[in-house]
């Protein structure tokens, strides 16, 4: 198999990093190896990148802390755990792994260490894998300029989590501990690599133009104040989705305009941070400008459940090969805070692709494309899947 994926919940760090190596070594040689860790064995990062790379002798090996560790159908919440998951190739694969840091300039702060051969890259057969201190490191300046520079490369990934300030999110790239900015690797070759992004919302209403804005404030929505929108449609929701509301509500912003439909997948889903009761103004965390359509969404279980496997579904329909492998990004704020029983996201994945090696981890912001571009996500299951 070209892939594998395996799971220790040992407290002690030596003890889980030889279960896992003991099921590695029989799997043979990697090309890619990626480490998940609980905090339980964030002092021991070391041993994990020497131990890895002395048995093992990935090609590559990235590695990062998480609140909750992914391994193939269970999510380790509470507990120690350690994942790793591994990736050979009979392509010839390019690996290029990088670390990207923060310096300091007379007009601002510039972030140095891409890779040499970025500029090369195929966007159709590369893809940049990236784990990042979310305290260090611009994550949204840095996906700007790669939409910018590379249009249509993808970034997949997550922010390191369980860490309370800069410095507690030890990452690695092959022997070498880093506790600020970004490590990644730009991967490119003949392979077919799948993302699925899923927000965990529902759309409610109909799709709506923005007729005036300024920075992040939508003022107007097809000619009227949004707050008008809201309570027209309002009239329209059934005492559950009324709830919804009241509990969060999101709009959807359509990332390319040019579709004749749009459905799950084309909206970039941002949270509504005020309604301003005068001006009836609605201010999200986005900025927007006229001309934009947008849609209101909600959240819950039910909807975050549905919206990852119909995004599944979508994905297996479009491709004619099934994965056989996959990473995981989820958000902090799924796993048993949203859902009423554990392992829920790793277990939807392997209800639809099958039992794939998956691991993963739960982050403060998910990576992920949506409508061709990259950006960073909240309450969102970014799922990278691997054909053989």
């Amino acid at each position: 198999m070209p892939f594998a994926s395996f799971l220790s919940i040992a407290g002690d760090t030596k003890t889980a990093m030889n279960e896992v190596c003991q099921g590695a070594e029989v799997h043979g040689p990697s090309d890619l190896a990626i480490l998940f860790y609980s905090h339980h064995h964030a002092t021991e990062v070391e041993h994990l990148a020497r131990e890895t790379q002395k048995r093992l002798r990935p090609r590559c090996l990235l590695g990062c802390p998480g609140e909750t560790v992914v391994g193939n159908d269970r999510e380790i919440e509470a507990g120690p755990a350690l994942a790793l998951w591994l990736a050979r190739w009979n392509a010839p694969v390019d690996l290029t792994p990088f670390h990207l840091a923060v310096e300091e300039t007379a007009e601002g702060y510039s972030v140095l260490g891409w890779p040499d051969n970025l500029d090369g890259a195929d966007p159709a057969q590369s893809v940049i894998l990236l784990l990042a201190d979310p305290f260090t490191f611009p994550v949204d300046d840095f996906l700007r300029q790669v939409n910018k520079d590379h249009p249509g490369l993808r970034v997949m990934g997550g922010m390191a989590s369980g860490g309370r300030q800069p410095g507690e999110n030890p990452m690695l790239s092959g022997q070498e501990v880093m506790a600020q900015g970004a490590v990644g690797v730009l991967v490119q070759g003949p392979i077919t690599i799948r993302s699925v992004v899923s927000q965990g919302c529902r759309p409610i209403g109909r799709h709506m133009v923005i007729t005036r804005a300024q920075e992040n404030i939508i003022i107007e929505l097809g000619g009227k104040p949004p707050l008008a929108q809201l309570q027209e449609l309002w009239q329209q929701l059934s005492a559950g989705d009324r709830e919804l509301v009241r509990q969060g509500l999101h709009v959807g912003r359509v990332i390319n305009e040019y579709q004749g439909d749009f459905q799950r997948g084309d909206f970039l889903i941002r949270n509504v941070m005020d309604i301003d009761q005068q001006s009836g103004a609605l201010a999200i965390t986005e900025r927007v400008r006229v001309g934009q359509t947008v849609q209101f969404h909600v959240r819950d279980a039910a909807t975050a459940d549905e919206d990852l496997h119909e995004l599944l579904q979508l994905d297996l329909n479009a491709h004619e090969k099934k994965p056989a492998g996959a990473v995981l990004f989820s958000c902090n704020g799924r796993g048993t805070r949203l859902f009423d029983q554990p392992h829920h996201d790793a277990r939807a994945i392997r209800a639809e692709t099958g039992e794939i090696p998956l691991a993963g981890f739960f982050a403060q912001g998910e990576l992920g494309p949506v409508g061709g571009q990259n950006f960073i996500h909240g309450f969102t299951a970014s799922v990278v899947l691997f054909e053989e």
